[in-house]
Protein backbone atom coordinates (compact mmCIF):
# COMPACT_ATOMS: atom_id res chain seq x y z
CA UNK A 1 0.00 0.00 0.00
CA UNK A 2 1.13 3.59 -0.87
CA UNK A 3 1.14 6.73 1.05
CA UNK A 4 -1.74 7.26 -0.66
CA UNK A 5 -3.53 4.40 0.08
CA UNK A 6 -2.81 4.89 3.79
CA UNK A 7 -4.07 8.64 3.65
CA UNK A 8 -7.49 6.94 2.39
CA UNK A 9 -7.60 4.01 4.66
CA UNK A 10 -7.07 5.22 8.37
CA UNK A 11 -7.31 8.99 7.13
CA UNK A 12 -3.92 9.83 8.46
CA UNK A 13 -0.27 9.85 6.50
CA UNK A 14 2.00 6.76 7.03
CA UNK A 15 3.70 8.99 9.92
CA UNK A 16 0.97 9.11 11.64
CA UNK A 17 0.45 5.08 11.51
CA UNK A 18 2.03 4.53 15.04
CA UNK A 19 0.05 7.59 16.77
CA UNK A 20 -3.17 6.37 15.05
CA UNK A 21 -2.88 2.91 16.47
CA UNK A 22 -1.47 4.05 20.29
CA UNK A 23 -4.84 6.06 20.16
CA UNK A 24 -7.33 3.29 18.98
CA UNK A 25 -5.54 0.23 19.82
CA UNK A 26 -4.58 -3.30 18.09
CA UNK A 27 -5.96 -6.37 18.67
CA UNK A 28 -3.69 -8.05 16.68
CA UNK A 29 -0.91 -7.05 18.75
CA UNK A 30 -2.68 -6.29 21.91
CA UNK A 31 -2.84 -3.45 23.06
CA UNK A 32 -6.47 -1.62 24.02
CA UNK A 33 -5.81 2.27 22.98
CA UNK A 34 -6.94 4.31 24.91
CA UNK A 35 -10.97 5.06 26.03
CA UNK A 36 -12.99 6.48 23.75
CA UNK A 37 -10.63 7.29 20.91
CA UNK A 38 -12.08 5.76 17.64
CA UNK A 39 -10.91 5.83 14.37
CA UNK A 40 -12.58 8.86 13.35
CA UNK A 41 -11.57 11.06 16.28
CA UNK A 42 -7.42 9.60 15.81
CA UNK A 43 -8.09 10.34 12.11
CA UNK A 44 -9.84 13.86 12.42
CA UNK A 45 -7.05 14.57 15.41
CA UNK A 46 -3.84 13.18 13.96
CA UNK A 47 -4.55 14.51 10.47
CA UNK A 48 -4.24 18.15 11.84
CA UNK A 49 -1.39 17.79 14.70
CA UNK A 50 0.75 14.48 13.11
CA UNK A 51 1.92 12.86 16.39
CA UNK A 52 0.70 12.81 20.11
CA UNK A 53 3.03 15.13 21.49
CA UNK A 54 1.84 17.87 19.12
CA UNK A 55 -1.66 17.80 20.30
CA UNK A 56 -2.61 19.95 22.87
CA UNK A 57 -4.36 19.54 25.96
CA UNK A 58 -7.13 21.52 25.95
CA UNK A 59 -9.79 20.08 23.28
CA UNK A 60 -10.42 24.06 22.52
CA UNK A 61 -7.06 24.73 21.15
CA UNK A 62 -7.85 21.28 18.41
CA UNK A 63 -10.50 23.49 16.03
CA UNK A 64 -10.93 19.76 14.74
CA UNK A 65 -14.79 18.55 14.25
CA UNK A 66 -14.79 15.55 16.51
CA UNK A 67 -17.81 14.26 19.09
CA UNK A 68 -16.82 14.51 22.92
CA UNK A 69 -13.42 16.69 22.17
CA UNK A 70 -12.85 17.55 25.58
CA UNK A 71 -13.71 13.92 27.18
CA UNK A 72 -11.08 12.72 24.48
CA UNK A 73 -8.87 15.46 25.37
CA UNK A 74 -9.10 14.72 28.99
CA UNK A 75 -8.63 10.70 27.97
CA UNK A 76 -5.29 11.71 26.56
CA UNK A 77 -4.17 14.23 29.04
CA UNK A 78 -4.74 11.25 31.80
CA UNK A 79 -2.98 8.29 29.78
CA UNK A 80 -0.96 9.91 28.08
CA UNK A 81 1.73 7.66 29.49
CA UNK A 82 0.12 4.69 27.77
CA UNK A 83 -0.64 5.87 24.45
CA UNK A 84 3.16 6.55 24.29
CA UNK A 85 3.74 3.46 25.29
CA UNK A 86 1.18 2.07 22.70
CA UNK A 87 2.92 4.20 19.80
CA UNK A 88 6.15 2.30 20.77
CA UNK A 89 4.62 -0.89 20.40
CA UNK A 90 3.20 -0.17 17.11
CA UNK A 91 6.33 1.46 15.68
CA UNK A 92 8.73 -0.93 13.28
CA UNK A 93 12.34 -0.59 14.55
CA UNK A 94 14.53 -0.75 11.45
CA UNK A 95 17.75 0.31 13.64
CA UNK A 96 18.45 -2.67 15.23
CA UNK A 97 20.40 -5.51 13.19
CA UNK A 98 18.82 -9.30 13.64
CA UNK A 99 20.61 -10.54 11.88
CA UNK A 100 23.65 -10.40 8.72
CA UNK A 101 22.52 -12.63 6.50
CA UNK A 102 18.81 -15.01 6.16
CA UNK A 103 21.13 -17.63 5.84
CA UNK A 104 21.57 -17.09 10.09
CA UNK A 105 17.67 -17.90 10.27
CA UNK A 106 17.98 -21.57 8.82
CA UNK A 107 17.84 -24.08 10.94
CA UNK A 108 20.48 -26.56 11.24
CA UNK A 109 20.20 -28.96 14.03
CA UNK A 110 19.48 -28.01 17.74
CA UNK A 111 22.80 -25.60 19.27
CA UNK A 112 25.36 -27.16 22.07
CA UNK A 113 23.23 -25.06 24.70
CA UNK A 114 19.82 -27.01 23.37
CA UNK A 115 20.89 -30.31 25.50
CA UNK A 116 21.26 -28.53 28.70
CA UNK A 117 17.82 -26.49 28.20
CA UNK A 118 16.27 -29.80 27.80
CA UNK A 119 17.76 -31.54 30.98
CA UNK A 120 16.73 -28.23 33.00
CA UNK A 121 12.96 -28.81 31.54
CA UNK A 122 12.81 -32.29 32.27
CA UNK A 123 14.11 -31.65 35.60
CA UNK A 124 11.58 -29.28 36.71
CA UNK A 125 9.05 -30.51 39.50
CA UNK A 126 5.57 -30.72 38.22
CA UNK A 127 1.69 -30.89 39.93
CA UNK A 128 1.45 -34.67 39.92
CA UNK A 129 -1.34 -35.96 38.38
CA UNK A 130 -3.59 -38.32 39.79
CA UNK A 131 -5.37 -40.88 38.02
CA UNK A 132 -8.84 -40.17 36.73
CA UNK A 133 -11.12 -41.98 38.51
CA UNK A 134 -14.21 -43.89 36.62
CA UNK A 135 -17.71 -43.74 38.08
CA UNK A 136 -20.26 -46.52 38.19
CA UNK A 137 -23.49 -46.10 36.38
CA UNK A 138 -25.02 -48.31 39.33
Amino acid sequence: MDEAGVTQKFGVTPASIPDYLALVGDSADGYPGLPGWGAKSSAAVLAKFIHLESIPADSREWHVNVANASTLADTLSREREQALLFRKLATLRTDIALFDDVEQLRWIAPTPAFAALAAQLDAAVTESRRPATRRSSA
